[in-house]
């Protein structure tokens, strides 16, 4: 029997093999999260952790997968107290790691803008297909915060080197280069994206649920981001922390201003 479901502007739905779906639905802004969007997924993996569960595929509705955080929001985090500050940082890190660690494999499927958060949430996956009009940044630093609480998925995705220049960077690449470094395992043409989502669940599906999952936390066990509580707390502090420095201060006006930062020497060099 089949389910569905919303929990703000998070859809899911649960097919007769075990296969949920979970859809990202704030097409509007590119599906930009926020606080709601969040809480949202927190809560249907509560649902879904009481279900009989084979598989899980994650899409973005619209045009885009995840445009990563809504920037108005996030600066309204920045100006909170430290301690829903915090709570925001926190919330963005469990939403990651609980989709990092679920027993059963997943797979992510992209189109369109994957920024920021949204490059955490792929890394988190077991399998990603990316459309060929998709396109990538880990573009915290840009306005001057650091993605601390991604690094360890994206470590695990692409490789501590292809980490050095990408979120140090901030710079936009490809699905072509995606596939290069590994974030993404295949490139489709956009209109096959489904049809290439469903063929990865179907191969999945053909084996052992309990085999699946011992191989998943095995290789887990090994990974950069099977963290400790007090390692993944670290984390959440280093990243809410930098939120509120005078440097992401500056990154926030300089974004919402549309002008560049003030440490931006190259955009000065073109003047």
């Amino acid at each position: 029997m089949s389910e569905a479901g919303s929990t703000g502007p998070v859809l899911w739905s649960l097919d007769e093999r075990g296969v949920a779906r979970v859809t990202l639905n704030r097409p509007e802004v590119y599906n930009a999260y926020n606080g709601e969007l969040i809480s949202g997924l927190l809560k249907i993996y509560d649902t879904l952790a009481g279900k009989s569960l084979r598989a899980v595929v994650i899409a973005g509705n619209g045009r885009n997968f995840i445009a990563g955080a809504d920037i108005n929001w996030l600066d309204a985090v920045r100006r909170s107290s430290p301690e829903e500050n915090l709570r925001a940082s926190r919330m963005t890190a469990e939403a990651v790691q609980r989709l990092n660690l679920l027993p059963v494999p997943t797979v992510a499927l992209v189109q369109g803008a994957c920024y920021g958060g949204g490059t955490g949430i792929i890394s988190a996956r077991d399998v990603v297909i990316a459309a060929d009009n998709a396109h990538f940044s880990i573009a915290e630093v840009r306005i001057g915060v650091a993605g601390t609480i991604i690094v360890p998925q994206l470590n695990d995705a692409i490789g501590l080197r292809q980490v050095r220049r990408y979120a140090l960077t901030g710079e936009r690449f490809d699905a072509k280069q995606a596939h290069r470094i590994g974030l993404v395992h295949e490139v489709v043409p956009l209109a096959e994206l489904e049809a290439a989502g469903e063929r990865i669940v179907n191969e999945l599906l053909t084996n052992g649920p309990d085999a699946i999952a011992a191989t998943k936390i095995c290789a887990l066990q090994s990974a950069w981001s099977h963290l400790d509580d007090a390692a993944f707390d670290a984390l959440i502090e280093s990243h809410s922390a930098k939120r509120q420095t005078d440097e992401a201060a500056e990154g926030f006006a300089a974004f919402l201003q549309k002008r560049p930062a003030s440490w931006n020497r190259a955009a000065k060099a073109k003047r």
